[in-house]
């Protein structure tokens, strides 16, 4: 190839490389400047077993730059519109090299990337069943040049059966979305669907009653703490206004007072402890939801989010059961975690409460007999008589 053709190319990639860098659209993690490099390598393979013109290999090459570059600008549904369209065997090795993936290992992990970003771009008609969907692309799908078909199609009949498998489809008639037969008589799949009803009623039942008892005994550990700050609160009042006054008379109650007054304000510490909220972030990213990494029925995760952000984590967490249920789950883990920590920090509160009162009590009671029974101190003047 010349040089001139070759700065041609070279000029391409750059372009793209900053059309990528400079109007990156962080929705797209499927079309990136790594998908499309890999496309170039691709048509180059493709092109080198067809020993095309340099001319053709040229426009080929520039083709492949710039086939992606209309998800920069536009919805998935136009892009093909905005793209450039090469006629011939460029246009079909184009199109088996944006394919090529279909028939290599690497098709699990460039389909989970295809479906997150459809998420991510809001077209969540096409997501639903989107593995049913996938494997209609599949059958519908051919390879157009007689080297992707020799090298490829075996792998992709592969990737085919693996979907099949997960799916568990046993007919697919005329070229349609997968349809799924369930085995057995009538009667049996009635009984099975009834069955599952039964289960998924179970588990939600489960699930709810779980978290409302959980629930419960966090507003009665509240409550316990409440109590204990409430009756130290008064405590301490009454310490401040009659016993702090009473010390400076009678000096021996100064200790028994002390232990009652740091008694109730480590019980008061403790309490507050235990009822102190949890500050959280208050946000969530696209990616936490895709990667199940965020629990959208706890507000916590929530509060600083726009509406319409909400909305499309709420309807993408509801589509994917898994997640839902995995969420509720978590939910309750984690309120069981909370709980621990609460009636750990109550019972040392009362457990601080109940002693310091024991002390206190015997302290002041110590205190009052040890100062009876000290001999009185008695000053005589000067002319023998006491004071």
């Amino acid at each position: 190839m010349k040089n001139n053709d070759k700065q041609i190319i070279r000029l391409a990639e750059e372009k793209v490389v900053e059309l990528f860098g400079s109007d990156a659209d962080h929705n797209l993690v499927y079309h990136t400047i790594d998908h499309t490099r890999n496309v170039v390598k691709r048509v180059n393979e493709i092109a080198a077993h067809y020993e095309l013109a340099e001319k053709d290999v040229v426009i080929l090459n520039i083709a492949a730059w710039f086939h992606d570059t209309g998800h920069l600008l536009t919805s998935p549904a136009e892009h093909e519109q905005k793209s450039a369209e090469p006629s011939g065997l460029i246009q079909e090795i184009i199109k088996d090299a944006d394919t090529y993936h279909f028939g290599t290992n690497e098709f699990k992990e460039m389909d989970k990337l295809m479906k997150n970003e459809m998420v991510l771009r809001n077209q969540g008609t096409i997501v639903t069943d989107w593995k049913k969907n996938t494997l209609y692309l599949l059958e519908s799908h051919h390879y157009y040049t007689s080297y992707c078909k020799d090298l490829l199609e075996a792998g992709k009949q592969k990737n085919m059966a693996k979907l099949k498998k997960k799916l568990g489809e046993t007919d697919s008639e005329n070229g349609s979305p997968v349809n799924f037969r369930i085995e057995g008589s009538k009667d049996k799949s009635a009984a099975k669907t009834k069955q599952a009803g039964y289960i998924t009623k179970g588990i939600q039942t489960m699930l709810r009653l779980t978290s409302e008892n959980h629930m419960r005994l966090s507003e009665m550990a509240d409550n316990k703490a409440n109590i204990l700050i409430s009756v130290n609160a008064i405590i301490i009042s009454v310490i401040l206004s009659v016993l702090i006054r009473k010390i400076e008379v009678d000096k021996h109650l100064a200790i028994p007072t002390f232990i009652f007054l740091g008694c109730a304000l480590s019980t008061i510490v403790l309490s507050i402890l235990a009822t102190r909220p949890k500050i959280t972030k208050g946000n969530f990213t696209r990616e936490d939801i895709l990667n199940r990494k965020t629990n959208l029925l706890f507000f916590g995760n929530f509060y600083k989010t726009e509406l319409e952000e909400y909305k499309w984590g709420m309807s993408t967490m509801m589509k994917d059961p898994d997640y839902l249920y995995g969420i509720l789950v978590d939910d309750i883990y984690y309120l069981g975690k909370v709980l621990g920590r609460k009636y750990r920090l109550v019972r040392i509160a009362y457990s601080v409460f109940m002693i310091g009162i024991i002390i206190s009590a015997f302290a002041f009671i110590i205190a009052i007999v040890f100062n009876r029974a000290a001999p009185s101190t008695v000053i005589i003047d000067g002319n023998g008589s006491p004071f």
